[in-house]
């Protein structure tokens, strides 16, 4: 019998699943698959807890699947060499899949769709981890944003005439019986770190309080939203009557990526290309310093505890961390974005790469290069009775603490004499 394959990749879900939703209307039973990218996953530790969010979300998916009489057929492999062996397993009519739009899954998708292609195998694609994509919102003249609010005034604008009804098809599963294949099969570990649920409710405080780390007024939603366990337009949908800056946390997600798109240059490079030639200290024993949390900056330390511990780290806190290694310490913005990418349970390379860039002073719409955060002023401000410093530095105010790594006034010229130099 001819099956439809329906690919999952960041849109672990069943409802509202947009290539999900064709592929059940195409009038073949759909056959549901996964692949474990060998090549994603050979950087990683085999307990990384993204991974393990994701092998328990497929158990989910497969259960589901189960009561309509289907099965998700996982598989771990490079990509082109698994659909080689999936066109010898089953009769495909056709194969749908959500986009995705980072460099690597750009190539990884042309790839597999030429192999399908030449077997006469239609490739179907769509829309559905972004309101908009790439050329959607974009100048008059058909180029795209550098700024954020001239971008987020244009989506709003054409999101006034957007429909963003969620949508559905009847279930019209492959009636097939496989096994989910235990952590082992597919060479993984269960992680100690856990993603928490998400937490809409939380928002209706979110524009008064999403400043202070010790007030828990944040959605949680970052991996949910990076993997697809739930729909951005259901997000929206709910969040657009509830926080207006909560959706322009969304908007900036989605100004990120299209910068991504359509400037992949920034993956390796600064966005001004002026600040490539930024002479950066690069000293590995005050990086090391950074990443344990024992600057002798407490609001730093506290935040790098919190991300070593959880996979997480207050938005707040991440702009004077990511700020404090690239202006206070000097060191390029590539080597924290790179330490975020290994720990951020919600990493989404858009997103770390832009708001690095933003706090280093290198790129679209940023902050300028002569702002520079206090961390002790950001402290009185947001931490102020010391609820987040004392929760994650129990040596806090104790001779165990380390002095400050470098102090302020200096480290803020030194900056400026830095980055003066590339204009020069």
């Amino acid at each position: 019998m001819k099956v439809t394959v329906h690919w999952f990749r960041r849109d672990l879900r069943l409802d509202d699943n947009t290539a999900l939703t064709h592929a059940l209307r195409s009038g073949y039973p759909v056959q549901a698959v996964f692949i474990f990218d060998d090549r994603i996953l050979e950087g990683l530790p085999d307990d990384d807890p993204r991974v393990s969010f994701i092998y328990g979300c497929l158990e989910d998916i497969h259960r589901q699947l189960h009561k309509h009489g289907g099965a998700l057929h996982v598989v771990r492999g490079r990509p082109e060499e698994v659909w080689a062996a999936l066109l010898n397993t089953y009769e495909i009519a056709g194969v749908y899949f959500n986009k995705d739009y980072e460099p690597y899954a750009l190539q990884r998708d042309r790839q597999v769709t030429d192999i399908l292609k030449q077997r006469g195998i239609g490739v179907h694609t769509f829309k559905d981890q972004v309101i908009f994509e790439e050329n959607e919102v974009i100048k008059s003249d058909g180029s795209p944003y550098k700024i954020f609010t001239a971008y987020k005034n244009k989506w709003l604008e054409q999101f006034m005439h957007h429909d963003i009804g969620c949508d559905s098809a009847p279930p019209n599963y492959n009636r097939l019986q496989l096994n989910f294949p235990g952590r082992e099969e597919v060479g993984l570990k269960k992680s100690n770190v856990h993603v928490a649920a998400c937490d809409i409710d939380g928002l209706l405080d979110y524009a008064a309080l999403r400043d202070f780390p010790s007030r828990h007024v944040t959605s949680r939603l970052g991996p949910h939203l990076r993997f697809g366990t739930v729909s951005i337009r259901w997000l929206v949908a709910r969040v657009r009557n509830i926080s207006e800056v909560f959706l322009s946390e969304l908007i900036w997600r989605e100004f990120f990526m299209q910068i991504l798109f359509h400037f992949p240059h920034v993956v390796h490079s600064c966005f001004n290309a002026q600040y490539d030639r930024v002479k950066w200290r690069n000293n590995e024993t005050e990086f090391e310093k950074w990443c344990e949390g024992k600057t002798g900056y407490p609001l730093v330390d506290a935040g790098m505890r919190e991300l070593n511990e959880t996979g997480y780290m207050h938005n707040r806190v991440r702009m004077v961390t990511a700020g404090f290694l690239c202006k206070h310490l000097l060191v390029d913005w590539r080597w924290g974005e790179a330490y975020f990418a290994r720990k951020l349970l919600d990493y989404e390379l858009a997103s770390n790469n832009g708001n690095w860039q933003w706090a280093a002073g290198t790129g679209c719409d940023a902050a300028p290069y002569f702002r520079v955060f206090n961390p002790e002023t950001q402290q009185k401000k947001f931490d102020k009775d010391l609820l987040y410093i004392k929760r994650w530095l129990p040596e806090f105010e104790t001779p165990e603490y380390p002095k400050p790594i470098v102090e302020h006034t200096s480290a803020r010229a030194r900056v400026m004499d830095a980055f003066a130099l590339t204009r020069q």
